[in-house]
Parts: structure tokens; C-alpha cells; sequence
């Protein structure tokens, strides 16, 4: 079979099987990997890009395995035709508040923008629901994610509430808000337009503003220049602390939001610490639940690795660090 690009895993061992314990069956040589996997919104090919020409050869049997089609996704992934599998990535995606500057030093404001925005709309209407909506920080799958986490989702009622206290009334007297963007396109251009449609019907005037060159949008970052921004963060490893200490300890460089919180920096480095894996999982969810309670961010989601596999192939093991992490040597083609 053709490689779904540059990237191909050779594996040329044609005694393997008996010794992996697997049926009998013909030699595994070679297994290709399409690079393409875990294209995110602000990277989406559109119709009769490279993804879904890929696709089309996977279709044709000529590859082994793909990420799914921007095009026809949910009927890709639901037709029952390949195996589809879906992990939530160790990441989260989001847009973050520059808690330094003013009307966003005020929590109250930052709530009643996390309360207007229909996040799950967002994933489902705008992006075919090809990722985990985002309660709080940490992603599932990792230590310390916390299914009980208390986050606020879509509540306009609250959102007005949120800006009376703040004393804004309806809107009255807030200044426009900034939201800033490293990428545009027409998935963009849509999600930015359901944003600016929900914040207006609570009062809240958006404007969304691009810089797509990212050493000028990171160095803006850096530098505490961007009132709301759009940002995703992947880490390294599955530790709350790889989410946690480094976005929002008050010292962490990637601090972007300038949050400060000496409860949260308190717990962040008592758990880094800790040498009792339950005391740590206890002290970063407690973190968590301050930083979520704070609104210093609004979460929208957790990237997927998405795949699909035709059927002859086996003994595929994904986790959230995606395809470099496929144990590639337990992996054979019934055919």
C-alpha cells in the first residue's frame, strides 16, 4: 500500500507474531501514518484539501488508516463501514482573559462572558462535534481529571446577573471587548460570529481582531497586550501540573492571563511536591476548582485523536499523546 504522506513506520519482522502472542497471520512490514492526524478548527483543510484527498485513497483501500474528512465527517465516522477511534488529546483550547486588564480585573465580568457563550453550540454547530467539550482545565484521561468539577455552562440569565453586579447593567457603561485570534478562517469566522451574537444578547459588545503572523501574536502575549484571546494548549505529559502551574501559576511565563491568585500558587506548589499521588490529585483539583470559580478562562474543548482504520487492521492502542505513541510492533493486518 501507498504512504498517507512522508511519515511510514517500517516494521519488518515476520516472526513477530508468535512471540506478541497474536493469531497467526501474515507479516506485518509496514503500516502508514498520515501526519494530518489532530488538525484542529484553525487548521481545518477545507473541502478538496489534502485531508479529504487522503481520505479518498483510504476509501479506495489503498491506505490503512486516516484521519477522518472535513468533508461528509459525521457520515465518516458514523457509516460503520471502518473502525473509528476517538481519544480525547491531553489538551485544552480556549479563550483567556487578561485578568489585568480593565473591565476584565472585575471576575464578575469574566463570568458573565463564560455564562453568554454557548460552548457546546460552538462544537456542535460549527465544528461537526469533532471534539470533548471543555468543563474546566485538565482533560480527561488525565491524572487529577475531575468529573465532578462545578463549572458554569451556557446561562444568558446568569450572565445578565453577573454584569449588574459588576454594574453593568444591560451592557450599560462596558467598554467594548477585544477578543484576539492567531488564526481565520471560515470555521473561525463562524465560531467568532456565534460569540459576538450570544455577548450581544446580554449586553456585551465584542470585537473579535486577528493577528495571524504568531511570533507577533505570541510576542502580543507576552507582553500582556491582549484583552481576550484564543489559545491550546497540548502538553507533554498526562499531569494536572503540565495544565495547571503552567498557565496559571502566578510565575509561570506562559501565565498569559497575568492571573494571581496566592490560594492557587499555594496548592500548585504543594502539589508538585507532595510525594502521595491521592494528596497531589486532591490539592490540583482544589487549583482547579479556584481557577474555574475565578473564570479566568473560558474552556471550549479538548482536541480529539481521531482515526479511522479499515478493518484488517489490529491490535491499534491510542492514547491522548496520539499516533507517536501507537506501540506500533502489536499492531498486524488480517489479510
Amino acid at each position: 500500500p501507498r504512504t498517507s504522506s512522508d511519515f511510514e513506520a517500517i516494521l519488518a519482522c515476520p516472526n513477530a507474531a508468535p512471540l506478541l502472542g497474536a493469531p497467526v497471520h501474515p507479516p506485518l512490514h509496514r503500516v502508514d501514518v498520515d501526519e494530518d492526524q489532530g488538525v484542529g478548527a484553525g487548521q481545518q483543510r477545507g473541502p478538496g484539501g489534502q485531508l479529504d484527498h487522503v481520505y479518498e485513497e483510504f476509501q479506495k483501500g489503498e491506505l490503512e488508516d486516516t484521519s477522518p474528512p472535513t468533508r461528509d465527517y459525521r457520515r465518516a465516522v458514523m457509516g460503520g463501514r471502518h473502525v473509528y477511534v476517538r481519544r480525547p488529546q491531553f489538551s485544552v483550547r480556549f479563550y483567556g482573559f487578561n485578568t489585568r486588564i480593565k473591565p476584565l480585573d472585575d471576575r464578575r465580568v469574566r463570568q458573565a462572558i463564560l455564562a453568554a457563550i454557548d460552548r457546546e453550540a460552538i462544537i456542535e454547530e460549527i465544528h461537526l462535534g469533532r471534539h470533548t467539550a471543555a468543563r474546566g482545565v485538565v482533560p480527561p484521561g488525565t491524572l487529577g481529571f475531575n468529573p465532578a468539577l462545578a463549572a458554569p455552562g451556557y446561562d444568558p440569565r446568569r450572565a445578565r446577573a453577573s454584569l449588574t453586579e459588576a454594574g453593568y447593567p444591560g451592557g450599560r457603561g462596558l467598554p467594548k471587548i477585544e477578543i484576539w485570534s492567531s488564526v481565520t478562517n471560515d470555521a473561525i469566522q463562524r465560531e467568532h460570529e456565534l460569540i459576538r451574537r450570544s455577548l450581544a444578547a446580554v449586553g456585551i459588545q465584542a470585537e473579535f481582531k486577528y493577528l495571524t503572523d504568531w511570533p507577533a501574536f505570541s510576542r502580543a502575549l507576552t507582553e500582556g497586550r491582549l484583552p481576550v484571546f484564543l489559545y491550546a494548549w497540548f502538553a507533554d505529559v498526562p499531569d494536572p501540573d503540565n495544565f495547571l502551574t503552567k498557565l496559571f501559576h502566578s510565575k509561570s511565563p506562559r501565565n498569559y492571563a497575568r492571573y494571581h491568585n496566592p490560594v492557587v500558587d499555594e496548592l500548585l506548589a504543594t502539589a508538585r511536591t507532595s510525594p502521595d499521588p491521592q494528596r497531589r490529585v486532591e490539592l490540583y483539583r482544589r487549583a482547579e476548582q479556584v481557577i474555574v470559580d475565578d473564570a479566568v478562562i473560558v474552556p471550549v474543548w479538548h482536541y480529539n485523536y481521531e482515526r479511522l482504520f479499515q478493518p484488517w487492521v489490529r491490535s491499534v492502542e491510542v492514547n491522548g499523546l496520539g499516533d507517536p505513541y501507537i506501540p506500533m510492533r502489536k499492531v498486524w493486518l488480517a489479510r
